[in-house]
């Protein structure tokens, strides 16, 4: 069999590892990188759209990347170093009973799909519990990015701390609850990386909109066509996102089943796997989300904006 280059490609294996250890990190890091060129390019290429329109539009772009990584990158870090910590001694952060249920039929509990689940709650669920807070940040950025960059003014820094190694405990005995090892038993073999990612999107969202009609720093007569853009954008983003996820399942497994072959000794191969999952409604979304949908949402939204009031 020819390997294929990708398979055994050192850089992509990295990414996937990364996207198995720090799943909402990944999903953050994608979002940054495409937020902050291609959306931005996309939505001021916008035909026959209001230019203020499109510049309050590519700035909530840029606010909500900026907001989300930096929220990411102070929240996940320690939570993904504990985890890990976890998966070294998970006797000295579980209960036996609990590595009993989630390890399952495995040799090796981190290779357990239970686990698997049971531990992407956390790392993917963080972005869900950091939706709200993002919201709000981005709302409250916008006008300093308008002003930063399209009137060009100074930017300003925002710095982060890490956590403690408190938290590792605290997984364990949040992991260690039946109410989660029961969720586990009867959501692990889902689609879960997408539907995380899709509530996410949608929870992130109905806070931003509830949020700028409140804002007294955004242009009123700008407040409309930002909300429709925001609404237009996650509605196709979540609808688009689930059809591609469904038309390509049989290419991903088969992708999958290829790597496996490719990497069948590797000691990592589990941890790959988990990466590739996550990667997959990571780059469909993300796509959708800043490439191909803002072209349209941003038409619409200024449309919408236009229509006569009765």
């Amino acid at each position: 069999m020819k390997v294929q280059p990708i398979y055994n490609n050192k850089f992509f294996k990295k990414g996937l590892e990364f996207a198995a250890d720090n799943g909402a990190l990944f999903v953050a890091t994608t979002s940054l990188a495409l937020s902050t060129i291609a959306r931005p390019l996309a939505i001021m290429a916008t035909p026959k759209t209001d230019k203020e329109n499109k510049k309050y539009a590519a700035a909530k772009s840029l606010a909500s990347s900026a907001a989300g990584y930096l929220l990411m990158l102070t929240v996940s870090l320690p939570l993904a170093k504990s985890i890990k910590k976890i998966n070294k001694s998970p006797s000295k952060y579980l209960k036996q009973e609990t590595i009993n249920a989630l390890k399952s039929n495995e040799k090796i509990i981190t290779e357990s799909s239970k686990y698997k689940f049971a531990t992407q709650l956390f790392k993917l669920g963080l972005g869900f519990l950091i939706a709200v807070p993002k919201s709000i940040m981005t709302c409250a950025l916008i006008p300093h990015f308008m002003e930063n960059i399209f009137n060009k003014k100074q930017k300003k820094d925002i710095s982060f701390t890490g956590g403690s190694n408190k938290l590792a405990k605290n997984i364990g005995k949040i992991l260690d609850t039946s109410a989660i090892q029961k969720f586990t038993e009867k959501f692990h073999n889902t689609n879960f990386e997408i539907n995380i990612m899709a509530l996410t999107d949608i929870l992130a969202t109905g806070t931003f909109i509830g949020q700028t009609a409140k804002s007294k720093k955004i242009d009123e007569n700008r407040k409309k066509a930002l909300i429709y853009n925001a609404g237009i954008s996650t509605g196709l983003c979540v609808a688009g996102g689930y059809i591609i996820d469904k038309l390509t399942k049989k290419s991903t497994n088969k992708f999958i089943e290829n790597f496996k072959l490719a990497n069948k000794n590797s000691p990592k191969l589990e941890k790959y796997i988990e990466g590739i999952k996550i990667v997959k409604p990571a780059f469909i979304l993300g796509g959708l989300y800043y490439i191909a949908i803002p072209l349209i949402s941003t038409f619409l939204a200024d449309r919408f904006d236009r229509k006569p009031k009765h």
